[in-house]
């Protein structure tokens, strides 16, 4: 316990680390002052008026599958020029993921129901950052101001300090993340009480909202996770910085690139940015003008392929898993002086 507290201490009391919560909290700060600006409370001709619109909108999209099923019939008398997919179910209104809605009617009104995950979504992408960052400045700089060398003085068992050391960065990043999510949420839900519309805030809502959330927290976690053993392994802040960098231009970019030209399949599975957007999202689909060769099934093969968030995850735990490892392992023999 006292190693414990004395790594909190160390990781609080870095300054990185006060700049960087300071940036969060003026990040937060920017975005709510943004939202509140660019929000009223609706009056009540502009409610009845945005309820008619929503009304009329969900009429057209059912006026418009029951035309598709009539096309398919035969017995629609209507333009043919006008196009409608193969499928009619595609644009059943019972099958779509949602409705117009008066909301999204009444432009410059802030609704929390609509802009909360969205709104999350930025939130996570900050953290992550965070994560990253704080991780990989933590233990950088204790290799290369020798810091790690005293502390292994006191405490001589190489891999329990580099243990607890990941172990207090994970829980601190946690407890910020969990705190810092509960403020944000809280405000914008202020905001759209006071200031706009809370929207329809029911059990699918909160559950939807909640799922996003706790995947978005396992992401900051092998984010800072990740920079954590890429700066252990470089022994330095900069190794996860020009990790980081090098792999975002030359294989999200240049990579991309190369897969396009030599026209390989499934491209975007090679992409970590794939796998992560599928993880939060719970799915992710891709367009493949490849999927549809020799299938078959040309007629009605769309060229869409899914990821689900499971292998997503899978490749995200053994990227950072395999990293943590080897970090492990290279700072158990490497010479730290």
């Amino acid at each position: 316990m006292n190693l414990v507290r004395a790594e909190l201490e160390r990781l609080s009391a870095r300054r990185f680390v006060q700049l960087m919560v300071v940036l969060l909290a003026l990040a937060f700060a920017v975005t709510a002052a943004t939202t509140l600006a660019g929000s009223h409370k609706p009056s009540v001709s502009e409610l009845n008026s945005a309820r008619t619109q929503a009304a009329e909108a969900r009429r057209d999209l059912e006026a418009t599958h029951q035309e598709c099923l009539a096309r398919q019939d035969g017995t629609s008398t209507s333009d043919r020029d006008r196009y409608f997919p193969s499928d009619c179910s595609e644009i059943d209104p019972i099958r779509q993921d949602r409705l117009p809605i008066a909301a999204d009617f009444l432009p410059g009104v802030f609704t929390f129901a609509e802009q909360a995950e969205p709104l999350l979504y930025f939130l996570i992408a900050f953290l992550v950052l965070f994560g990253f960052l704080v991780g990989a400045s933590y233990i950088g700089a204790d290799l290369t101001s020798g810091g790690v060398v005293n502390l292994l003085l006191w405490r001589p068992r190489r891999l329990t300090v580099l243990a607890t050391k990941l172990g207090t960065l994970l829980g601190a990043v946690l407890v910020l993340a969990l705190l810092a999510s509960v403020a944000y949420l809280a405000t914008f839900w202020v905001i759209g009480q006071a200031f706009g519309l809370p929207g329809r805030l029911d059990g699918d809502f909160w559950r939807s909202l909640g799922a996003v959330h706790g995947r978005g927290l396992v992401l900051v976690l092998l984010a800072s996770a990740l920079g954590f053993a890429i700066s252990t392994l470089g022994r330095h802040t900069s190794a996860a910085l020009g990790a980081l960098a090098a792999y975002a231009v030359v294989w999200e970019l240049g990579g991309r690139v190369v897969l396009e030209i030599i026209d390989a399949r499934k491209s975007d599975l090679f992409m970590l940015s794939s796998h992560i957007g599928a993880w939060l999202n719970g799915e992710a689909r891709f367009y493949d003008e490849q999927v549809c060769r020799g299938s078959g099934q040309l007629p009605y093969c769309d060229g869409f392929y899914t990821v689900t968030w499971l292998p997503a995850l899978l490749v995200l735990l053994a990227i950072t898993g395999g990293l943590t490892a080897a970090a492990f392992a290279v700072f158990r023999r490497r010479d730290l002086i």
